[in-house]
């Protein structure tokens, strides 16, 4: 029974890791825009001409911030300057991290639902459903955190000038060379952070899909149908966003820096970069990529949660 959730849980959310990619990859172009170039990545960015000094440069207080861009305008340039085969870069690192990741905790918070769920009322306090979501996106993110990592290089690639790309083959490739030149150690970079957004983003989506769900059915708004799917799930994916956002962004820059031999790494963990990030950018910078995070979170949760009732229909016998 328990291995049942696995399954359903990883099927629909490999179904919608992989048709919102595209999504994903402009978020994480978009939260890696206005980084001093200094920090993790040079050259080529989606800035204007003009120079971006770093954090500690003397001229820091009449430094321009780069402007902000959009997501249309972040897709746009990726298929002219990349092609569109690039909106699909990483996304076997997006399978595997599926896989990984969202199996676990999709599995394993429905295995604490079915614990925790009171047998006479057939529901679950709110309370308990946000920690089952907190423990199930926790040990997910831990299991998932290398293909993780992979999927942010893989995905932040293309802004590179040519000679600095990593040129990573696949999420295998990425691992591998990850592990070679850099140790063991850099695929779990960042996984504090990612443990952390994990657990909030579990915690805020599924506890409020949930929750959405039965607030809808019992008020009688809707039948239990594909109307209150949609509406539950969108729901759930708009919370999961405004919580996530600010961690997502600093995970991102984390896991993409560039730690040359013998220098100092441009960030000291989460909270210095969150602290750069503001100094150089402004407060507002934590919630970069938010538009694409809402247009990829909300149609990601709405394939997830549809493609998982429909899923369980199917396999409702076995």
């Amino acid at each position: 029974m328990g291995v049942k959730g696995f399954v359903e849980g990883g099927i629909a959310s490999i179904i919608a890791g992989c048709s919102t990619h595209p999504l994903d990859l402009i978020k994480v172009r978009m939260q890696l825009h206005g980084e001093a170039s200094g920090s993790s990545t040079t050259g080529q960015t989606l800035r204007p001409v003009h120079a971006f000094h770093p954090p500690n440069h003397a001229n820091t207080a009449h430094a321009p911030v780069a402007p902000r861009v959009g997501p249309i305008s972040v897709g746009v340039r990726i298929l002219q300057q990349e092609g569109a085969a690039a909106l699909f870069s990483g996304i076997s690192a997006t399978m595997l991290r599926q896989t990984l990741y969202s199996t676990t905790r999709m599995g394993l918070y429905d295995m604490l639902k079915k614990k925790w769920t009171d047998p006479n009322t057939k529901n679950m306090p709110l309370g308990k459903k946000i920690v089952s979501g907190l423990i199930a996106g926790g040990i997910g993110a831990a299991v998932g955190n290398p293909a993780d990592v992979a999927m942010v290089r893989m995905q932040a690639d293309g802004r590179l000038p040519a000679a600095q790309r990593r040129n990573y083959k696949s999420v295998v490739d990425a691992i591998t060379q990850m592990s070679k030149n850099e140790g063991i150690t850099s695929l779990w970079r960042g996984s504090s952070l990612t443990v952390n957004r994990a657990m909030l983003v579990t915690a805020s989506q599924l506890a409020s899909y949930d929750e959405f769900k039965e607030l809808i059915l019992g008020k009688g708004l809707m039948k239990d149908g594909l109307g209150t799917h949609v509406t539950a799930s969108f729901a759930a994916g708009f919370v999961a966003s405004v919580v996530t956002n600010p961690v997502d962004v600093i995970k991102t820059r984390i896991m993409n820096m560039k730690v040359e031999s013998g220098a100092a790494p441009p960030y000291n963990g989460a909270l210095d970069c969150a602290m750069k990030t503001i100094k150089a950018e402004g407060p507002m910078a934590l919630y970069k990529g938010f538009i694409p995070t809402i247009s990829r979170q909300g149609p990601f949760t709405i394939v997830l949660f549809v493609t998982l009732e429909q899923v369980r229909k199917l396999l409702k016998d076995f």
